[in-house]
């Protein structure tokens, strides 16, 4: 997920995003644990897009 994206979204959507992604980063974890994924790099691309969208969040809490 882009930046760009991420700032069209209002506060509660980026909230819902982050749970969502949390719970996804969550599964991939206990997945690779179990047996070893595809590609491991989802796992990476998951935890930088919920700093992406944590940061996003701060910045528009700061804002409003």
């Amino acid at each position: 997920m882009k930046v760009e994206e991420i700032q069209e979204l209002s506060i509660a959507e980026i909230v819902e995003r982050i749970d969502l992604e949390k719970v996804q980063l969550v599964q991939l974890e206990l997945n690779h644990v179990v047996s070893p994924l595809e590609n491991p790099l989802k796992i990476r691309h998951t935890r930088r897009n919920i700093a992406r969208l944590l940061t996003i969040l701060g910045q528009k809490k700061v804002k409003a």
